[in-house]
């Protein structure tokens, strides 16, 4: 089913969810197994000019895999306002579409990372990832984070996707803690029925502060077989269990 994949649009259900962490494991995993990968990163916020962002450190983590960037804004804003007020243009979902279309046609698998969450603005006009990735017809990735609240955002961006008709593969876990609390451990049982899609992955927090070799045996171990990896939701449970 993954082989089946060409684009894969991976967004949160909020900032600092693991995101690029995800993405990254995704893309060492593809890499390694022989794939022609590329990372496709619309908007970068929060970042100066000639300063490495979020696609510096997929490649870090992944190993030299393609990378494009739509846009910039020095701000760390929505792209929306951050656009604003750098005055620079905004990225509209039809040209990120067209340029993943355009990586897709030289990779086997292309990788979209969104800003913040689905429903983010891209633009003044209320354009979204969520109207890119139905422009595409392409499956979406949920990254979610595991402490309390995460039930209602991770609900909240389920209703989205299938209110747009927008087709959700299944829910990381992007920064599992070291420690989990009841919360969390809770969690590991019902953000699937919430997200509605299953649990494909939990990634350890402080996982992006690995590379290479080390980095992959982490993502193999954290995402699921439908990946390439060997994560076992049934068995990471269990230990669990409150």
């Amino acid at each position: 089913m993954w082989w089946a994949v060409s684009v894969l649009v991976i967004t949160g259900t909020g900032t600092d969810v693991g995101k690029t962490v995800v993405v990254a494991a995704l893309a060492a995993i593809a890499a390694a197994e022989g794939r022609r990968v590329a990372v496709l990163k619309p908007v970068q916020t929060g970042v100066l000019p000639g300063e490495p962002g979020d696609l510096a450190e997929v490649q870090r983590m992944a190993g030299p895999v393609t990378t494009r960037e739509l846009r910039r804004y020095p701000d760390p804003l929505s792209p929306a306002a951050a656009a604003r007020r750098s005055g620079l243009p905004t990225a509209h979902p039809a040209e990120i579409a067209g340029a993943a279309t355009e990586l897709d046609d030289t990779h086997d698998l292309v990788l979209l990372e969104g800003a913040g969450g689905l429903l983010v603005p891209l633009d003044d006009r209320g354009a979204t990832l969520a109207d890119a990735a139905w422009a595409l017809h392409a499956p979406v990735l949920v990254v979610a984070h595991a402490a309390l609240g995460t039930l209602n955002t991770t609900a909240l961006t389920a209703e989205v996707l299938v209110r747009r008709g927008l087709e959700s593969i299944g829910v990381v876990i992007g920064r599992w803690p070291e420690h989990p609390d009841l919360a969390a451990r809770s969690n590991l049982t019902d953000l699937p029925e919430v997200a509605g899609a299953p649990l494909l992955g939990v990634l350890p927090d402080g996982a992006g502060a690995l590379s290479g070799s080390e980095f992959l045996e982490v993502a193999r171990a954290g995402l699921s077989p439908w990946f390439g990896g060997t994560f076992d939701p049934d068995k990471f449970s269990a230990p669990h269990t409150c």
